[in-house]
């Protein structure tokens, strides 16, 4: 990645003697990363040079002929809060700046989702007297080209503020705090109810045949924009009658017509939201990102394609932002009522285990069949955590509940043997195992019984005698209770790669 893309649109259009100007994202109440170089940039005048000051350190820098600058401080260590002051044609002070852990988290509604509403929302409030957990929340614009600032601002974590943070986002900072004692800031760009395309660079998308059909997808859109426009249209003009007889007949009014998918400025265009929200933050030193999206692509025409699409999201994001397989901690997708593509797009997510440095915090238990967006973002947060404390921080800890590894015939059984079992195999409440299902060659899945046998389940079904193939929690919003001994549950998980939902 050039460290100097991303303020080359500011040194443009700035003119000469406009002083030292700064990303949005290097403000007051900011957390640097400790432990790694911690890039700094800016602009000012061409030529102009250019000094950052922060503790007991001092790094200067020369801007170029488009006035662009970057330099970096070395590692640092957490500590108490300081200013940091950059000096050129002008003089900026940082105030507040902590060190200590950075994480990137984005997505879309699930992310997004505000402490204010999930469980014990007013007791998790009134008690978040956190002043040395920060967010910086990124304002929801999509762009056709990259963009190379934002607006957003750091905020303290207090009883007035935390309402509006990502729960997600705060309950991992909040189990990364207790656990490491440090300063922890959470960078938020998720924009609700949107695909993961919005978020892949448009070259990283051109250069992978793979995933073109996501492209062909939209361009169906736009395709249909005119015609989605009349239909718009007439739905504005009818919607104050339709709210009028949804009154009269004491329902609820219907919801307001959108904006058509397909329109020139819809955040839901590919790379819109990575060119408008993602790519000016990137350059900023983490120690990892945070991912929880997957509702918007459980489609008949995508819920396969994720796979691809987030595997590629992965690997390009780490690459753009230049700091190396930084860790990629992801929420595979809750129990849900939803349209039949769910379990194939759990799948399409737990596919990205195979990137080193990914965790997937599984969440098939803590789920809501009425509620696309569960309240329980407290036990999501603290899933995040283990992942993070074992494969960013090197803790020795079970992170994970149990992941299908491979089966073995067994007479008119099938054994399944998994990994990250902890201290062993269990059924949550003590129970009998649910979930599972069956299938001889002729695909037809059935109700199974399953037995745990040692770090094993044994699985079966007294009229298939020949059996070939398993399925565990494969369906939208399934009753499945295979867990470890850390009460950690099981993915959902499949043996067959037989086509269909």
């Amino acid at each position: 990645m050039n460290p100097y893309r991303v303020v080359l649109a500011l040194a443009l259009a700035a003119p000469l003697s406009a002083g030292v100007r700064l990303p949005a994202i290097l403000s007051d109440h900011m957390v640097l990363q400790q432990g790694v170089p911690v890039r700094i940039w800016g602009s000012d005048d061409p030529g102009r040079a250019v000094a950052v000051a922060f503790r007991d350190q001092k790094a200067a820098a020369r801007a170029d002929a488009h006035g662009n600058w970057v330099l970096f401080l070395k590692p640092l260590a957490p500590g108490a809060a300081a200013v940091l002051t950059v000096t050129g044609s002008s003089r900026i002070d940082i105030h507040d700046v902590l060190v200590g852990e950075v994480w990137h988290a984005s997505g879309q509604s699930n992310m997004q989702l505000q402490v204010s509403k999930v469980q014990n929302a007013e007791a998790e409030i009134a008690a978040a007297n956190e002043p040395e957990i920060r967010e910086f929340r990124t304002r929801l614009i999509a762009s056709d080209n990259e963009a190379f600032d934002v607006e957003g601002s750091w905020r303290v974590a207090t009883p007035e503020t935390v309402k509006d943070f990502s729960a997600a986002g705060y309950f991992f900072a909040r189990d990364i705090h207790a656990h490491l004692q440090r300063p922890v800031g959470i960078i938020n760009t998720s924009w609700g109810a949107k695909q993961i395309e919005p978020f892949l660079r448009r070259r990283a998308i051109e250069a992978e045949p793979s995933v073109w059909p996501a492209l062909l997808n939209w361009y169906q859109w736009v395709a249909r924009y005119p015609q989605e426009t009349d239909v718009q249209v007439i739905d504005r003009e009818n919607y104050p009658k339709a709210v009028e007889k949804a009154r009269a007949a004491g329902q609820p009014p219907p919801p307001r017509p959108g904006t058509p998918i397909g329109a020139p400025d819809s955040p839901r265009r590919p790379s819109g939201i990575y060119n408008g929200m993602v790519a000016p933050v990137l350059p900023y030193s983490i120690r990892g990102f945070l991912w929880y999206q997957g509702e918007s692509n459980a489609t008949a025409e995508e819920a396969f394609l994720y796979r691809r699409l987030f595997r590629l999201m992965i690997e390009d994001w780490r690459a753009q932002c230049g700091q190396g397989e930084l860790p990629f901690l992801f929420v595979q997708l809750a129990s849900f009522a939803a349209n039949g593509w769910w379990p194939l797009l759990r799948e399409s997510q737990a596919d990205a285990l195979a990137l080193r440095g990914t965790g997937m915090a599984v969440t098939i238990d803590i789920g809501d069949a009425t509620n696309i967006h569960p309240k329980n973002k407290q036990e999501v947060g603290r899933r995040l955590a283990l992942l993070a404390r074992s494969i960013a921080y090197g803790e020795k800890l079970v992170a994970s509940g149990p992941l299908y590894r491979q089966m073995s015939r067994q007479g008119p059984a099938i054994r399944l043997w998994f990994d990250s079992v902890g201290g062993g195999l269990a059924a949550r409440g003590g129970g009998a195992l649910t979930g599972f299902t069956i299938a001889g060659a002729d695909g037809k899945f059935l109700p199974a019984e399953a037995r745990l046998e040692g770090p094993a389940v044994m699985v079966s079904n007294p009229s298939i005698t020949d059996p070939v193939a398993v399925r565990y929690g494969w369906e939208d919003d399934p009753a499945c209770s295979l867990m470890n001994a850390e009460g950690l549950p099981a993915s959902p998980f499949r043996t067959d790669a037989w086509p269909g939902p």
